[in-house]
């Protein structure tokens, strides 16, 4: 029996198969029975190129539905998926090409000399080109091929792809992720979302990362659903697309400045079903003002490379901001002492690890066995890293990550808490509360804050606006005043960043 994930595709394809799958602003796309033949012709074209079961197909390209023909025909031979963020320098990628060891490299046109030299570095056997409009080596050799492939057929824990994680506290990890996973979890979405062939979903994110690639690709695939296809995200754009849709998974970020946009009102989204936030924490403001420019709530999600998506507001029901809802179904959560070696449950409404365990959980991380087991218990559960708490509706929220958590004077700092009450202070757009090496107290709480455009922020009434709303040892050190925070490519603070800058703040 194959287990793939695209033997589930085939069991959930739309009944016209001349259905739009794809489709992009000027008219261009697929339809379901364009994408069958088109994955069967580039399926051909990679066992041509040498792919076999099990190898690793390395991708880092411009975004283009030709892109997710790529991918799908990589599942259907068997192949192991290796998206590769397309802003990584040729160090950066000839660390993940000496590490996963692929057997084709995919770039975009314009890097193929560059990226010939760093496969034949890398002892990486093949080389390919696909740009962001159907041109390259890889398109030439598509063109002519047959338009049917008998699938390789693949078990739940056969590896579908690695993706490797940030990175920002070590060396990068490939987290091994399943068929059993990405259907699994693509079956929780569809379920919780209640994702439909009715449904059609503007795509405006990366394919290089599980928001783009499994979240918003898979679940509307095992829907049977229809996507519009942006090459990048422009709040203007997608105002002007939003009538022909009805679905929209964004970062923070899209909803801060579709907020910029004048036209948004509650006619402008008056039919659409749902907007979905991820990646990286919305803040309750983003919220609150989404909500009263357009009627709609926007649902927020959690996830995390590992695991694909763990958690979810509810559909029907309250979402409430600064919360990341209910575990999905299938997916068991609990809350753990980070202190201590054992798993020990906490009591509901107390802080601490944050472990989920399910069949989206990953495999493990490539070739790093040791990595593996220390953030995978022996019981089935992955220790996130994240720190939160489930407050007493049932609702998941989270304070932090484990590594952001500051130790001051001995008494532990949970930054979101901080950063809650500092973005509603007057004058502040944003804020990231870090620890910084302290001699008196170990870490110093050290308030990082972005103005909003024209106000002037001043450290004192930073200071001034927590006196009384929190406890002593939470209040910040020091409030600090930048122009921007730095930020991933999914919009997400990188805290390491801020950290390295002001580590000599409280030396003398």
């Amino acid at each position: 029996m194959n287990q793939s994930l695209f033997a589930a595709i085939g069991a959930h394809l739309p009944s016209d198969l001349q259905k739009p799958f794809i489709r992009t602003p000027d008219g261009g796309g697929y339809s379901y029975a364009d994408m069958l033949r088109s994955t069967a012709q580039f399926a051909h074209a990679l066992v041509e190129l040498g792919v076999q079961p099990g190898d690793r197909v390395a991708v880092q390209v411009d975004k283009s539905p030709e892109a997710i023909m790529l991918y799908l025909a990589t599942l259907r031979v068997g192949g192991v998926y290796l998206p590769l963020n397309s802003g990584y320098t040729a160090d950066e990628l000839r660390y993940f090409l000496g590490d996963a060891q692929p057997t084709l490299f995919v770039c975009a046109p314009a890097f193929e000399a560059e990226a010939r030299q760093l496969a034949g570095e890398c002892a990486v056997a093949q080389l390919a080109t696909l740009g962001s409009h159907g041109e390259g080596s890889l398109m030439t050799r598509v063109d002519g091929q047959p338009g049917n492939f008998a699938d390789v057929p693949r078990s739940a824990d056969d590896l579908a792809a690695i993706l490797y994680t940030s990175g920002t506290t070590g060396r990068s990890k490939g987290a091994m992720i399943s068929h059993g996973n990405l259907v699994s979890n693509a079956r929780a979405l569809v379920q919780a979302w209640q994702l439909s062939a009715d449904d059609w979903l503007l795509h405006a994110l990366p394919i290089f990362h599980i928001h783009g690639l499994f979240v918003a690709c898979n679940s509307l695939l095992l829907a049977g659903g229809s996507m519009l296809f942006l090459e990048k995200f422009d709040a203007a754009e997608v105002l002007r697309l939003l009538p022909q849709v009805n679905l929209l998974m964004g970062v923070p970020t899209f909803y801060t400045r579709l907020l910029d946009q004048p036209e948004l009102n509650h006619a402008a989204v008056a039919h659409m079903r749902l907007f979905v936030s991820g990646s990286a924490p919305l803040t309750a403001e983003t919220h609150r003002a989404f909500r009263e420019r357009t009627g709609q709530a926007i649902l927020e999600r959690y996830g995390m490379t590992e695991t694909g998506m763990n958690t979810s507001n509810p559909l029907d029901g309250e979402r409430i901001a600064g919360t990341v809802g209910f575990p999905l179904p299938g997916v068991e959560l609990r809350i753990t002492d980070p202190g201590v070696a054992e798993p020990t449950v906490l009591p509901q409404g107390e802080p601490g690890m944050i472990e989920v365990r399910g069949p989206n959980v990953f495999q493990g991380y490539w070739r790093m066995p040791e990595k593996t087991a220390e953030e995978l218990r022996a019981d089935g559960y992955f220790m996130t890293g994240d720190i939160g708490f489930i407050d007493e509706r049932g609702y998941v929220q989270i304070v932090g990550r484990s590594k952001d958590m500051i130790i001051s004077g001995g008494y532990n700092v949970y930054p979101k808490e901080l950063e809650q009450i500092i973005d509603t202070l007057p004058g502040v757009a944003e804020s990231a509360v870090i620890g910084v090496p302290h001699p008196d107290f170990g870490e110093g709480v050290t308030a990082v804050v972005v103005a909003t455009p024209g106000a002037v922020v001043q450290e004192a009434e930073i200071v001034a606006g927590l006196d009384g709303r929190l406890a002593r040892y939470k209040q910040p050190k020091r409030v600090l005043v930048v122009d921007a925070l730095p930020r991933n490519v999914m919009g997400k603070v990188q805290k390491n960043q801020l950290r390295d800058r002001f580590k000599d703040l409280y030396r003398s």
